[in-house]
């Protein structure tokens, strides 16, 4: 017998669930993208240090995320942030920091990406301009501050958004953590109403829209740019 579709459970009142569940997730995105962009830069500084320290911590750390599966993070910063908060902290043992955990673990993954992508900007500007921000007497952070970073960022917004996209994407990892994000809800309501493939469907073409659409303006800023 063909399976019959039925998409009756897409209302109103599900449509208010699924959008809390987006505000999870685009809150989790934002906050990776803004924290991972930041520390990302100081691990592409790092790396391209003198410092040996510096320059084998930054790459320990990189090597490290890249390395393990984001799902595999997202379970031991589920098992091991809450614990470490509640203690250090004093919080109760009932407070719920699945979200905190989320946040943390999608920033300190995201900014091994980041770190690279920035690397590889930086590196991308002539190291003539350097030399000639250092003849007129600018110190090495002026330089890399007001020549170098302006110019590579400008060269790496393209790659920075995409990465964004698919950190987006990856949101829906969380169901890991039982945190209720757009997935999460979506499959929630597929499951409380018999209707899952109608549900993942739907979560899928959300999806999709919001990734091509994003996609595209990237693309079209990437032929601004380059004009």
């Amino acid at each position: 017998m063909a399976y019959e579709f039925d998409f009756s459970s897409i209302n109103a009142s599900t449509i208010h669930v699924l959008g809390e569940g987006m505000m999870v997730s685009l809150k989790i995105t934002v906050t990776a993208v803004i924290v991972g962009i930041v520390w990302g830069t100081i691990l592409a500084m790092m790396r391209l240090s003198s410092s040996k320290p510096l320059n084998w911590f930054a790459q320990g750390y990189v090597t490290l995320f890249r390395s393990i599966p984001l799902v595999m993070v997202l379970l031991w910063f589920f098992l091991i942030i809450p614990q470490l908060l509640q203690k250090v902290f004093n919080l109760n043992a009932a407070s719920d920091l699945r979200m905190t955990s989320a946040l943390i673990a999608f920033s300190l993954f995201e900014a091994a990406y980041y770190s690279e992508i920035i690397r590889a900007g930086i590196q991308s500007v002539s190291r003539g301009q350097m030399f000639a921000a250092q003849a007129l007497g600018m110190t090495y952070g002026q330089t890399m501050r007001l020549v170098v970073l302006p110019q590579a960022f400008r060269n790496m917004v393209p790659l920075l958004l995409t990465q964004g996209i698919i950190l987006f994407q990856d949101t829906s990892l969380v169901y890991v953590s039982a945190l209720a994000d757009f997935f999460g809800q979506a499959y929630g309501i597929g499951e409380r109403d018999g209707r899952i493939v109608e549900m993942l469907l739907f979560a899928g073409l959300v999806y999709f829209i919001i990734c091509f659409s994003a996609s595209l303006l990237v693309k079209r800023y990437q032929k601004k740019v380059a004009v």
